[in-house]
Parts: C-alpha cells; structure tokens; sequence
C-alpha cells in the first residue's frame, strides 16, 4: 500500500520559512518523480515543484528563487524548502508521486498524500 506523509506545515509570519518533508513507503520511491502541489481557499491545485528520479526540478513562476524541492532517496523523502513566505503562499500543501506515462508522454501524478496547511499571516 502506497503511503505519502507530509509534515513540517504550520504558521508563519511573512518572510519567513518553513520545510515540508514527504516521506513515502509501499513504492520504489526512487523511480517516482515527486512534486509539490497546493490548494488555496476558493482556487484549483497547482504545481508548485517538480523533481525528476534524477534530481531535474522546475518550479511554478510564482515561487522561483524562493522554494527549493529536493529529494533524499535512502531516506524515501522529499523537501520543499520555502523561504521569503508570502500571505499568498497560504495554502493545503501535498505531496505526490508520478510516473512517466509514454503513451502522452508526461509524468502522471497518481499518488498523493493527505496535505499539510501552510498560513502565512502577520
């Protein structure tokens, strides 16, 4: 059975940091490629950082030069390290696993844990 735990979510003042970490079992997390995703109140999830089996990340936009995704694969975990927080970083953070899909050609996120809130608010 697949299992993705997020933790390291809570609240934070604007400016300030935090690091997710994701810890898989049930699957060789070392063939996933693993990304972050958020879901803000009244909003569709979005693709914040993506990292490939073999340490390839792109990052949405909105977060480049402030969030870091990185994976340990002895350890089964994936980080996102997010500096220089902003209110509107506020949201349900998940963690998911993918595999590649040859048929389209595309990593298709068929894992997800349970999420972990980040609130960014003075």
């Amino acid at each position: 059975q697949v299992q993705l735990v997020e933790s390291g979510g809570g609240l934070v003042q604007p400016g300030g940091s935090l690091r997710l970490s994701c810890a898989a079992s049930g699957i060789i997390f070392s063939g996933l490629a693993m990304g972050w995703h958020r879901q803000a109140p009244g909003k569709q999830r979005e693709l914040v950082a993506h990292i490939t089996p073999g340490g390839i990340t792109n990052y949405a936009d909105s977060v480049k030069g402030r969030f870091t995704i990185s994976r340990v694969n002895a350890k089964n975990t994936v980080y996102l390290q997010m500096n220089s927080l902003k209110p509107e970083d506020t949201a349900v953070y998940y963690c998911a696993g993918a595999q590649f899909e040859w048929s389209r050609r595309t990593w298709a996120y068929d894992y997800w844990g349970q999420g972990t809130q980040v609130a960014v608010s003075s």
